[in-house]
């Protein structure tokens, strides 16, 4: 295994600020990896550096500082990388019909089009030490859909789509491609998606006002505790550690009960079935 002048493997981590992130830094940081923790925002990769970390400012949206961020990288590793983690991604709540193109364009910035970018600039690197891991955080959204979360699942489908055509186009260069597939975890997604839904959805106009005002409303807005089935980050920092160490890592990791269902009932059930099932919940 090709590793960094620290003689430990490295790994770079996207949307470290919080919640998936910041665990899977300080897990891999503990399980003794050389951990690349990397945020949006200027702040928080300061914040990040406090506690010891090198962290790279990378931004989904921003192609200058993607190429920047991995150049940092690999002067610190000596030009060698063994994994990426692409978990950077936000979410904007609200009914299909309510958005916006502009909204569609800029959630796939970031939750598609910059996780490519990425790692299209990761895969020469690791062609030329001859092995690699890219670990793409997607979600039980990338199974099966759920009402007013259109946006996100469109990514999310998305990304599973490009990951999967990757594995395969892989095969035979030492490059494994994974996808990691939480449920309901522990994060800041739902407070971080706020300024996007109040940017985009013009929801007091919208033919749906009622039921934003019955459910999503009060969803984004008051503090109802955990989800039901809602697990800690460290639930993925876990899967993610066997993603990037086993000697043959699954193609697929599921992470919460939901997931698990959701990938039963895509497999098992007819569509007609499966739009019941989801429409009740």
């Amino acid at each position: 295994m090709t590793t960094g002048p620290s003689h430990k493997p490295s790994i770079l981590i996207t949307g470290c600020s919080s919640g998936i992130g910041y665990d899977a830094a300080h897990g891999m940081r503990a399980a003794g990896w050389y951990v690349f923790a990397s945020c949006r925002q200027a702040a928080d990769c300061e914040r990040l550096r406090a506690e010891g970390f090198d962290s790279p400012l990378i931004d989904y949206a921003d192609s200058d500082t993607i190429h920047a961020g991995l150049a940092d990288v690999l002067v610190a590793t000596g030009g060698t990388l063994n994994a990426v983690f692409n978990n950077g991604a936000y979410a904007i709540p609200g009914a299909v019909e309510d958005l916006p193109r502009e909204a569609l364009r800029a959630i796939f910035e970031t939750n598609v089009f910059g996780v490519h970018e990425l790692t299209r600039a990761a895969i020469p690197v690791m062609r030329a030490q001859g092995h690699g891991r890219i670990v793409n955080c997607s979600s039980v959204l990338g199974i099966v859909p759920m009402q007013w979360r259109g946006a996100y699942v469109a990514t999310k489908f998305a990304l599973e789509g490009l990951t999967d055509v990757l594995r395969l186009e892989m095969r035979g260069t030492g490059i494994d491609v994974i996808l990691i597939e939480p449920g309901p975890i522990t994060s800041d997604i739902r407070k971080n998606a706020i300024p996007h839904f109040e940017r985009f959805i013009d929801w007091k106009n919208s033919a749906r006002a009622d039921q934003y005002r019955a459910s999503l409303m009060k969803r984004l807005y008051e503090n109802h505790g955990p989800d039901r089935f809602e697990l800690p980050a460290d639930a993925v920092t876990q899967k993610l550690l066997h993603a990037v160490a086993s000697r043959r890592p699954r193609p697929r990791y599921y992470v919460t009960t939901p997931t698990y269902f959701a990938g039963i009932m895509r497999r098992l059930l007819p569509t007609r079935m499966l739009d019941w099932v989801l429409s009740r919940g």
